[in-house]
């Protein structure tokens, strides 16, 4: 496991410190969510891209035409 040392005013590091306090986690654990988050984000967006590049622009968009067109969830269940 390595070590990450970053720079931020201590008035932001307290706000950090009270906000993991809050919500029941320490402070390292707040930022590793915190990256793990970024992480999925960023990996979700590289293989999106990655597919758009190889996809048919007119298929998808006939595929998001035919979502609009789609009742919502709550329509489905309003109407049952």
């Amino acid at each position: 496991m390595a070590t990450m040392t970053i720079r931020i005013p201590d008035s932001k590091h307290e706000r950090l410190r009270l906000l993991a306090q809050r919500t029941g986690v320490s402070l390292n654990k707040l930022v590793d969510e915190w990256a793990s988050i970024a992480i999925a984000q960023f990996d979700a967006e590289t293989r999106f891209t990655a597919r758009a590049s190889r996809g048919n622009p007119e298929r998808g968009l006939a595929l998001l035409d035919k979502l609009d067109r789609r009742p919502t969830r709550r329509a489905r269940k309003k109407n049952s």
